[in-house]
């Protein structure tokens, strides 16, 4: 009921959405202990659009919230069907914990109309709703605001309680429960006047009816949008948690269909968007609960409320159900996340402070777009600009590792050893060769050993690390061949995957760097290039270096595959 005065509703249909979505839940859902229903965010969120287009005591309004959980569950099915959940984690956790944040100061905000006694401006930024509860500080009321605070505190209370002591755990499930007997028996006894009561709430279970108002519903796509990601980011991640701790397997793509076909048989029941809730999961959790059993017993026990019940809430005041919404998000105010950054990730910090900031001043849906737009554009940056090191030996071995990372490795003059650590292709192309002609002409020769030569004779590409290459990358690096033979300088390749490989060949990558500058070891390449450093030290206008007759890297992979025709006819 807290959370469909949130979304700007009568407080039946939190009832209504907190009945049949369970029972469907139960059947196509995958978590065992996952309770779904009303959330904060998503209240918000619903309130948030809808507001903008009719007024919530409009017919129009509640039956566009219940469209909207009509669309949320086709949009989560298709996901759900397609096997898209993986979408969700370009999504990063400091959004998501920024965005969290900034909605529950919102939310909380949100619901001082209730305390404080007077109307304030129904929004998701932070701004006017500040403006609103300072301009209407002359009808400040003190009954509701002593009745909210008392309940808060005893909620807060009985929610530390029940997480510092495990023995009286099942207070915190008591919490909601026991603020709504104590505020409705105290406004049943005194009836005070001051104080706005939830009102009359019609008894019986929904009826059947099919959503309206389709003529909206292109307006409710970004909406949808968000409520679904919000949906999957809650209810996936909380199930993951709890089916993590309760030692079985998740699917989330099925958890995504269980969750849209709740939304869309909700919806023909009169319910607004659910998803799953972070607090009565725990609780769930923490009660025992081993299967979806616990989830019909839960509709059961609401559809009996909502037959025999209903007439006793009438009397619950506002404000009591304010403090269940209060206290709800409380939680979700992650400041220690933004300290826990700052400490270990400084850009992660940066992301958090962007998405919770843009939120609280900007609104829920920027806040959003902006917080995924910034993180996908870290993401291009990673990809884009690759982690590249310089390679050296380490004394007595024949191991060779990043010189920045162990200072004692050492290099050898006229040969520069270049490993690649991610996928090479058309984004980041441009930026490995930019840093291949930096270490061409930037060397350390404080470390340096071998036979004394002025400049880079051989560059060796340890390609391990490197993944995949695309059509954009082997141009690029035939063109960066023929760059380095307009200077006498000769790649070698090291150890590329399979598919780099084949690559290379078919592209005709091999044939033009040759096939005996291909090594299956770092060191072996070190060895065959040391040698014609000395040759090239000794005689300075010899001819071009080829390497010794011996089987190369690539003769012998192609002896181990029988053929590279066979090979490639394999592959195919």
């Amino acid at each position: 009921m807290s959370y469909a005065k949130l979304a700007g509703l009568e407080p039946i249909y939190g009832l209504y959405s907190g009945f049949v979505p369970i029972f469907i839940y139960a059947i196509f859902g995958s978590s065992r202990q996952l309770a779904i229903g009303p959330v904060a965010l998503v209240s918000l969120l619903v309130s948030n659009v809808l507001s903008g287009i009719a007024d919530s005591s409009d017919a129009l309004y509640t039956e566009l919230a219940i469209l909207l959980a009509l669309m949320v569950g086709i949009l989560e099915c298709i996901m759900g069907l397609l096997r898209l959940g993986w979408l969700i984690r370009f999504i990063s956790h400091s959004v998501i914990s920024g965005f969290t944040t900034a909605s529950a100061i919102v939310i909380g905000l949100s619901q001082a109309k209730y305390f404080l006694g007077y109307d304030i401006e129904r929004s998701s930024e932070i701004v006017p709703i500040i403006k609103s509860i300072i301009s209407g500080a002359d009808e400040f009321s003190w009954p509701p605001f002593v009745m909210g605070s008392i309940i808060l505190a005893i909620l807060q209370t009985m929610k530390h309680l029940g997480k510092s002591k495990k023995h009286l755990r099942f207070l915190r499930a008591m919490g909601p429960l026991t603020a709504v007997v104590l505020g409705t028996t105290f406004a049943k006894i005194y009836h005070p006047s001051s104080i706005t009561l939830v009102g009359d709430i019609p008894q019986g279970l929904p009826s059947f009816s099919i959503p309206k108002s389709f003529q909206y519903a292109k307006s409710l796509i970004p909406t949808t949008l968000l409520i679904t990601g919000v949906a999957i980011l809650e209810s996936v991640g909380i199930a993951k948690a709890l089916a993590a701790k309760n030692g079985y397997e998740l699917d989330s793509n099925q958890e995504l269909f269980g969750l849209g076909v709740a939304n869309i048989f909700g919806s023909f029941f009169s319910a607004y968007p659910t998803t799953g809730s972070f607090s009565r999961s725990a609780v769930n959790h923490e009660s025992g609960a081993k299967t979806g059993l616990s989830g019909i017993i839960t509709g059961i026990i609401m559809g009996c409320a909502l037959l025999f019940l209903t007439p006793l809430f009438e009397y619950i005041p506002q404000c009591a159900l304010a403090a269940i919404v209060i206290s709800a998000v409380i939680s979700l105010v992650d400041y220690e996340e933004a300290i826990f950054l700052w400490h270990v990730d400084k850009k992660d910090f940066l992301l958090w402070t962007i998405t919770s900031t843009t939120t609280l001043f900007l609104g829920i849906e920027i806040g959003v777009l902006v917080g995924v737009g910034v993180s996908l554009a870290f993401v291009i940056h990673e990809s884009a600009n690759p982690h590249i090191a310089v390679l050296g030996r380490l004394p007595g071995t024949t191991v060779y590792r990043n010189i920045q990372q162990y200072p004692e490795a050492y290099t050898y003059n006229g040969i520069v050893i270049v490993r690649i650590d991610a996928p090479i292709y058309f984004a980041n192309i441009s930026y490995i060769k930019d840093r291949l002609r930096e270490y061409e002409v930037v060397v350390d020769k404080s470390t340096r050993r071998g036979p004394e030569v002025e400049r880079i004779y051989f560059v060796i590409l340890e390609m391990a690390p490197v993944t995949y290459i695309d059509s954009s990358a082997v141009q690029a690096l035939k063109d960066l061949h023929h760059e380095y033979k307009s200077r006498d300088i000769q790649i070698a390749i090291s150890n590329p995957n399979r598919e780099v490989l084949l690559t290379l060949s078919n592209s005709g990558a091999v044939e033009l760097i040759g096939k005996e500058w291909y090594f299956v070891r770092v060191h072996d390449a070190v060895q065959v290039c040391l040698q014609h450093v000395q040759s090239i030290r000794e005689a300075p206008k010899a001819s071009d270096p080829s390497p010794e007759e011996k089987p190369s890297f690539f003769h012998r992979l192609l002896r181990q595959r029988g053929g590279f025709i066979s090979c490639r006819a394999r592959v195919r």
